[in-house]
């Protein structure tokens, strides 16, 4: 028997008990638990960043433009 302890971050959790399971022919159980909680480093608004593919996908699930709006789109047009 082995305990394996790691931090995994909650957006690549999802799926990860059933891939466990599949590939360890069923004879692994996870057990998550919440540890803490901890800021990522970078800016959504650097392309090609974590974060920003992060923001990006969290927008499109929402229904919302995958391109983080900037000032421009909310200031007027003269």
């Amino acid at each position: 028997m082995f305990t394996v302890k790691a931090y995994l971050p909650v957006m690549e959790s999802f799926g990860f008990n059933s891939d466990l399971r599949s590939q360890t022919a069923g004879q692994a159980f996870p057990q998550s638990v919440f540890d803490h909680w901890e800021p990522m480093k970078g800016s959504p608004l650097e392309k090609g960043s974590k974060i920003e593919e992060l923001v990006r996908g969290i927008r499109v699930r929402k229904g919302l433009k995958p391109d983080i709006p900037t000032l421009d789109y909310y200031y007027d047009k003269l």
